[in-house]
This record gives structure tokens, C-alpha cells and sequence, in this order.
């Protein structure tokens, strides 16, 4: 695949060209940040819809928020909206089996930012998106690049779909965790990532170092990894720099550095924390701070060429910005994008190795 075939109309001018009513599937900072757009749009929307088994009656943004069984039955030409995010296989089944019906489609807002993707965005970005794209190593890597870009733009849920391959596939072959890794995981949240990662290590390693900013998240990873040698735990943030920024941990995994607001937490940088020790596996999921964790890192980068898994979505421009970022700091890296089983097109990864 040498070239990027991406889709001429976005969701946006599909709306706003539409006669059918636009139905709004969730609520939350997702159903905010969509509605935000479509108003900026002139997109209308006709209602607000949740699973059955949630609807008590709330208001969200002035509508009275609606069963979707009764927003299908009384509109099944309905266009659903779909303003949540979610892994669990049940869910995504219904929302695929609800897209057999009706238009389905899943605006992609990002979690961090305020870059939306449309065809403008596209356009302006359009030279690095497609350097990012001649960067990766294999024939999928450019084929879900290409799906998720068309996803972005067009919320059409079968770009998303085509996308998904497991975990299994990056671990085993284009990953491998050795036995003997010096893991850095970066946004630990409970210790979840620390047990993939030893699930496909067989259990073996030399040392782990687990940054968690949240404090809950931080008690529940000290409770969970008790008991382990050679691991390290800090409740810090990972940044460009060593300082103090004030942080919210009022999310749950959510939770983010910001820009005021919220409790005074230390950060710190990968060349500060691999000062003197080799480092040759880095896990980076913390919340659209990823840039800023690798400018933090250059030096141990370059020094040590650990494997990376790095999350790429949670910005708009992440899923080019970072491919583009990476390499310019170490070209040597083949650098792999896949996307696992979410809507919309959360847990999209890239993965980089000199191996």
C-alpha cells in the first residue's frame, strides 16, 4: 500500500446535508464535546438517547434523555450518535447489531485538545499525515492507518471495525517482552499493564519502575504488585521536565496533568528516572501527555533503544504527530500501528523496535 485512499465527505457535511433526525447515544464529556461541534456546525440535534437500563428520567443538555428502543421505534430512520466509549464486547455487539438497522456512526472528538477531525484538519495536516503514513513498517500498520484516518473522518464504524487485530500478535511477535526487561510503565493505573506485560514475559523480568499519578489508582497498584521483587512504584507524573504542575485525579483513569486546578503533584522525566540504569521496555499511556514524556526521554532513548508502546489517541494529531516525533529522534526505530477492539478508536497504539 503506497498510497492513502481517504474518503472525500466527513461526517459533518453528511449531517448537515441530512433530512433525518440526529440522535445523541450517551451522556457525558463525550455527548458534550460532540454537541459543542455540531452546534458550531449548524448540525441540529432532535434528541438525547441511553440504554434502556439507564434512562431515570435525566435531562442532558435540555432534552429529556430518551430509552434508544423508543427513539428507534418512533424514528427508525433515526442517525445514532454514538457519544460513549467502550471495550466490552456486549456493548459493541449492540451497537453493531444496532447499526444494521440505522445509521450508526461515532463522532470522533478527541479526549485532550481541541483539534477536531474534518476535512479541514485533514488538509492542513495532510503533508505529515502522509509522511507518517510512508514511516510504518508493514502492510497493516498503513492499512489501519488508512481505516482509523477514515474513521476520523467519516464516523463510518466499519473503518473501525476492519481495523481491530489483538494484543496477542504485538506481544508475540512484533513486541516480545524477554525475560530479562527492565519495564518502565507509565501510566500504571492499578497494575493492570504490569500484568500483560508479565503475562507475556512468562512471568520474568529484571526490574519494574511504575509511575501512577492518581492516588487512588496509586494505593489499589501498591496493593496489587505486594509481594513483587525488583519493582519500584511512584506517584508521580512523567513530563518534559522535573517539577511541580497541578493535576486532577478526579477521573479515574481519566486523570490528567493540567493547567490549573486541582492538587500540586511532582513530574518527572525518563532521563531522570534512567539517569544510570539501562531501561529496554517503556509502556506510555498518560493521558495526551505522551509528547512531552518523550521529549523528557531523548537522551535514554537514543541511548538504550527500548522497545516502546505508546498510546496515539488520545489527540487529535497523536496518531501522525508521534510516528513523525519518534522518528526524528531515532530513525532506526520500525515503528507499527495497531488498533485493538474499542469504539470509537481508543487503544490505538504504536509500537517501535530496532529489532
Amino acid at each position: 500500500m503506497d498510497h492513502l485512499n481517504i474518503p472525500a465527505e466527513d461526517i459533518y457535511s453528511r449531517l448537515y446535508n441530512s433530512d433525518r433526525p440526529i440522535v445523541i447515544y450517551g451522556m457525558g464529556n463525550g455527548a458534550d464535546k460532540i454537541i459543542n461541534e455540531f452546534e458550531k456546525r449548524r448540525i441540529t440535534v432532535d434528541a438525547v438517547a441511553a440504554s434502556d437500563d439507564f434512562v431515570r428520567g435525566q435531562s442532558f443538555r435540555g432534552f429529556t434523555v430518551r430509552r434508544i428502543s423508543d427513539v428507534l421505534e418512533s424514528s427508525p430512520d433515526a442517525v445514532i450518535i454514538i457519544a460513549f466509549g467502550t471495550c466490552i464486547t456486549e456493548v459493541m455487539d449492540r451497537i453493531y447489531s444496532l447499526a444494521e438497522k440505522t445509521i450508526v456512526l461515532a463522532a470522533d472528538v478527541p479526549v485532550y485538545g481541541d483539534n477536531i477531525w474534518c476535512r479541514e484538519f485533514y488538509e492542513e495536516n495532510r503533508g505529515d499525515i502522509e509522511r507518517a503514513f510512508s514511516l510504518l513498517a508493514d502492510e497493516q500498520s498503513k492499512r489501519v492507518f488508512e481505516n482509523i484516518i477514515s474513521f476520523k473522518l467519516t464516523g463510518q464504524l466499519e473503518y473501525l471495525r476492519r481495523s481491530y487485530s489483538s494484543k496477542d500478535e504485538v506481544f508475540r511477535s512484533i513486541i516480545p517482552p524477554g525475560s530479562n526487561e527492565s519495564y518502565l510503565d507509565l501510566g500504571a493505573y492499578r497494575g493492570d499493564t504490569i500484568d500483560e506485560f508479565l503475562r507475556y514475559s512468562g512471568g520474568s523480568y529484571e526490574r519494574i519502575t511504575a509511575l501512577e499519578p492518581d492516588r487512588k489508582n496509586f494505593t489499589k497498584l501498591k496493593k496489587n504488585t505486594a509481594g513483587m521483587k525488583n519493582i519500584r512504584l511512584f506517584r508521580m507524573g512523567i513530563w518534559s521536565e522535573d517539577m511541580d504542575m497541578s493535576f486532577s485525579d478526579s477521573l479515574g483513569r481519566g486523570s490528567s496533568i493540567n493547567n490549573g486546578g486541582g492538587d500540586t503533584l511532582a513530574v518527572t522525566k525518563i532521563d531522570t528516572l534512567y539517569r544510570v540504569q539501562h531501561i529496554s521496555y517503556i509502556k506510555m499511556d498518560v493521558e495526551g501527555c505522551e509528547r512531552q514524556a518523550i521529549t523528557g526521554g531523548i537522551n535514554t532513548l537514543r541511548r538504550d533503544k527500548p522497545k516502546l508502546n505508546i498510546a496515539v489517541y488520545h489527540r487529535s494529531e497523536d496518531i501522525f504527530s508521534l510516528p513523525l516525533f519518534i522518528d526524528s529522534i531515532l530513525p532506526e526505530y520500525r515503528i507499527y500501528l495497531r488498533q485493538h477492539p474499542y469504539i470509537p478508536a481508543w487503544d490505538l497504539n504504536m509500537y517501535c523496535t530496532t529489532e
